[in-house]
């Protein structure tokens, strides 16, 4: 299993595809059988105010941590290959003379490589019980390490167990802008592996984090665990709830497990300022339900609320167009134009592009197609 296996049906991030030089430890199986990945994310640069918005860092500065990191990109690759210019050995035919690096050899007199198996654990682990095995203290201890937990190759109805560029985006713009979220309570929708919660739980008082499914909130929550030491010393906190789009109430059934309690519902509406959402439109239908949901929300919540939305522009082959299209982002600034145009008499709503130009803290890269949005929701008083 040391190799990603893809099918047709499949979908891998270009986060994970384009970390490739990057070690992502596998440490244990879900409880449907997929691998889970270990990949760590650094914080570039220490959080300023919104006056330095859109400085960034320069190339210099991320090589640096890149190197940090263990992860060398394509032009320090060819830095380290024309260092030396030493002249190719060649053999007496003119080909290339590749030495080998010595193995040593194995007790059995076959020649064979010893092979240990590694068993895989295919449960969800005990959180206290693996602390003791988490990476070590001077990494555990790093408040510009994020530790995420996320598979690799999935169908698509599993994509929310991958990182993606939009949460990466929206935990730029996060870092950027701490004071707009200082002291909120926040919910996400959407969540996926808990990124972008975990970010804006280094600025804000509660963040609701939720999403849909047992295996892939197990996951989250595992996330959270992982990265107590960036979320306490922050006073911070993250609950990994589950919020299911195409339901009109919370679950408060206390037998099962992510559900509501009666306070947190009352915390969710009478304090909600912020809902945050990452790369969560590429289904038409999900994208209905999502804007019913936020609808549903900000007419529901008792102060007015504020959306940020990031996505990327995905071109696909369409056979009804016969062409490449983005079908579901037009039908994602469709769904926005209508949230604007509603009239309705309990509550108005604004949209507006926010530009990109706020400084990139997390290494990855900021394409033409990313976007982020930001509606406002209002209550009209009579």
């Amino acid at each position: 299993m040391d190799q990603i296996t893809f099918k047709h049906d499949t979908v891998l991030s270009d986060v994970h595809m384009h970390r490739s030089n990057a070690h992502h430890l596998m440490t244990r199986l879900t409880s449907v059988g997929q691998p889970v990945f270990r990949s760590r994310f650094r914080i570039l640069a220490e959080s300023h105010d919104d006056s330095d918005s859109g400085k960034g860092l320069t190339n210099e500065e991320k090589d640096k941590h890149l190197r940090k990191d263990g992860v060398t990109s394509p032009e320090q690759d060819e830095e380290e290959g024309n260092q030396g210019n030493m002249e190719p050995f060649l053999d007496e035919d003119g080909d290339l003379d590749v030495t080998h690096r010595p193995r040593k050899n194995s007790a059995d007199e076959g020649g064979r490589d010893l092979v240990c198996p590694i068993i895989l654990q295919q449960s969800v682990p005990d959180l206290e019980q693996d602390e003791e095995h988490v990476d070590d203290d001077e990494e555990r201890c790093s408040k510009d390490i994020i530790r995420i937990e996320h598979t690799m190759a999935t169908p698509l109805e599993d994509v929310g167990k991958q990182v993606w560029r939009g949460a990466l985006l929206l935990a730029d713009f996060i870092l950027s802008k701490p004071d707009t979220f200082r002291g909120a309570t926040v919910l996400e929708l959407g969540a996926g592996t808990g990124l972008t919660s975990i970010v804006m739980a280094t600025t804000a008082k509660t963040v609701f984090c939720t999403d849909v499914g047992e295996d892939l909130l197990r996951l989250c929550h595992r996330n959270v665990f992982l990265n107590k030491h960036i979320i306490e010393p922050a006073g911070g906190e993250v609950k990994v709830k589950q919020l299911n789009w195409h339901q009109h109430s919370l679950c408060t059934d206390a037998d099962l497990e992510f559900s509501w309690t009666e306070e947190e519902v009352a915390d969710l509406y009478d304090n909600t300022s912020f809902i945050i959402a990452a790369d969560v439109c590429y289904d038409d239908d999900l994208t209905d339900s999502l804007f019913r949901t936020l609808y549903r929300l900000c007419s529901s919540f008792n102060q007015s609320c504020t959306v940020f939305m990031s996505l990327e522009k995905r071109m696909n082959f369409s056979l009804r167009h016969m062409d490449v299209c983005c079908e579901a982002y037009n039908h994602f600034k469709h769904c926005l134009s209508q949230l604007q145009d509603m009239k309705d008499s309990r509550c108005r709503f604004k949209v507006e592009n926010v530009p990109l130009n706020f400084s990139q803290f997390l290494l990855y890269e900021r394409i033409e197609q990313l976007e982020l949005w930001k509606i406002t929701g209002s209550s009209i008083e009579f």
